[in-house]
């Protein structure tokens, strides 16, 4: 039996872009297209053209896709002619072959929002799709507040999409703009209105995540016969965001019924770069991967428990929906106080060390670990200082450089615009292959700024290691977090570190102190030592 074409549409550069806090450059939006183009996506919305000059300029210089690159805009206004109306004539003259145009599918959006009578909108619908077919290109009707419309006013919301329908719509995507209708809605609307006469194979379904739901209503809306999908990569958007096409996608390719029914863009081979163009985009807006993220988190395949690691080690279904390496994740079996042996000896062979049981070292690995954590340290979130304290243990733990010394100084002072501003400068000082070397840092951003005393100790430390610098030149610290463990005058201080190299791989370590500065040297040292095993450098 042939499978159903499903299409899948992509708005992060424009939907994603009104995140709180998001700001894309134009050359941040042409390396988010080439992304999506290699998934396999079917179209990218670039952006509105003529609304801002990020847009603009991207425009201009539109990015060669093979998924069809789609411009956005709104219908016509009311009095004016399609072809007299500035604001779309912005839009059309950007050039592309599809244009999605937003109108409202809501009475009270009509009549409130925009000041005018139902029959105008109508108008203003019919005209502005006629106007693109009659361009040759293909349209796309955002119906805007179409299932609130729907819920408040069925004739008048059907109306407004057999307008756009009838005069040469491509599809008619129905939005749950305000993200508060439940799945169960979702999918008796989509029913009526394959049955109010516009086939499931024009209809799309765009959700918003406000109760949690975007990724569940859309895949209502496909058993309801819609056949594409509108969502952004790791759910950008605004408010609470749009439905994730970081889950959709694997769902759709792995779970049933959808698997065996409908295909898309996206191939198998192309799923296993899911995780990555996830932490792309993360790493172009500067913020910290959302670790229980499904499917893509660092926490997606992650088995604390002694029982369940017992079981994975078995067979990984037992406790896996899914291979983890279908979307490019991989397992991870952290270290906690919770942990027994068969978890440890998984996480050594994790990590390439391969304990036979009834070594003598697991007892004492086991031992160490709840000792550390009850004095606030954490193995269950930073999993490389967990393999370098097992290596200790085991007696494999290579020595590549000693710390003699170090010291930090923050000074605040007024520069020469008379503004107060702060430096910080570390010193430290290693021993290696038997030589000391002192280097010196400043903590000074691009920007000017100070960037504080613990980045000031990560540049001093690896300014120079010798033999094994050209192995941690692309290392970089890329987050880092502070936790009092306890309070009072004997509060200790425990900072986690998540470092990155070239490879893109991540790991995190973690340090330990009084001292908020002492446990983040600890954490840094952590670190580069990891990339030095990892690597495989000799001591």
């Amino acid at each position: 039996m042939s499978k159903e074409r499903l299409y899948l549409f992509d708005t992060t550069l424009r939907d994603g872009a009104q995140t709180q806090g998001v700001q894309f450059s134009a050359d941040e939006k042409h390396q988010i297209a080439a992304v999506l183009d290699d998934l396999g996506l079917d179209y990218i919305e670039g952006g509105w053209p003529g609304a801002n000059p990020t847009d603009t300029t991207f425009f201009a210089a539109p990015p060669k896709t093979r998924a069809t690159f789609t411009a956005f805009g709104m219908t016509k206004r009311a009095g004016r002619s399609a072809e007299n109306d500035d604001v779309l004539a912005a839009v059309m003259n950007a050039g592309t072959s599809a244009v999605c145009l937003v109108g409202k599918a809501h009475d009270f959006h009509v009549t409130d929002a925009l000041g005018i009578t139902l029959e105008e909108n109508v108008e203003n619908l019919s005209a502005s799709f006629a106007h693109i077919k009659a361009q040759g290109r293909e349209g796309l009707f955002d119906a805007e507040h179409f299932f609130d419309g729907y819920k408040a006013n069925p004739d008048y919301a059907l109306q407004c999409i057999h307008a756009t329908y009838d005069t040469g719509a491509r599809w008619i995507v129905l939005c749950d703009t305000n993200g508060g209708t439940l799945p169960h809605e979702i999918a008796e609307i989509v029913t009526a209105v394959i049955a109010s006469g516009i086939p499931g194979e024009n209809v799309a379904i765009h959700t918003h995540n406000d109760t949690e739901n975007a990724v569940a209503g859309s895949l209502a809306a496909v058993l309801a016969g819609a056949r594409q999908i509108q969502g952004t990569l790791n759910g950008l958007g605004e408010r609470c965001g749009n439905a994730n096409l970081t889950t959709l996608i694997p769902t759709l390719l792995l779970k049933e019924p959808f698997a065996s029914r409908f295909e898309t863009g996206v191939s198998r081979d192309a799923l296993k770069g899911l995780r990555k163009a996830s932490r792309m985009l993360d790493d172009i807006l500067n913020r910290v991967p959302a670790k229980q993220a499904p499917y893509v988190g660092a926490s997606a395949f992650a088995h604390k428990s002694g029982l369940h690691a017992s079981a994975i080690a078995k067979n990984p279904a037992t406790y896996e929906h899914v291979d983890p390496a279908t979307v490019g994740n991989s397992r991870i079996v952290p270290m906690s106080n919770q942990a027994g042996q068969s978890n440890l000896r998984a996480r050594l062979a994790e990590a390439g060390m391969s304990v036979e049981q009834g070594h003598p070292a697991l007892p004492r690995i086991v031992a160490r670990i709840k000792e550390r954590e009850a004095q606030g340290y954490s193995y269950d979130t930073a999993q490389a200082s967990f393999e370098l304290l097992a290596r200790e243990e085991l007696g494999i733990l290579p020595e590549f450089f000693e710390v003699k010394r170090y010291r930090v100084t923050v000074e605040r002072r007024k520069n020469k615009r008379n503004q107060m501003v702060s430096l910080s400068e570390a010193v430290v000082v290693t021993k290696v292959n038997g030589k000391k070397v002192l280097n010196v840092s400043e903590s000074l951003g691009e920007d000017g700024s100070d960037q504080g005393p613990v980045n000031a100790l990560s540049r001093a430390l690896a300014k120079d290691l010798g033999p094994y610098q050209a192995i941690i030149d692309d290392m970089r610290l890329v987050d880092f977090k502070v936790r009092i463990t306890n309070g009072g005058t004997e509060a200790v201080t425990r900072v986690i570190i998540d470092s990155e190299d070239g490879q893109g791989r991540r790991w995190s370590t973690v340090g330990v102190s009084a001292n908020i500065v002492d446990a983040s040297f600890g954490a840094l040292v952590d670190a580069i030592n990891w990339k030095l095993i990892r690597d495989r450098a000799e001591a």
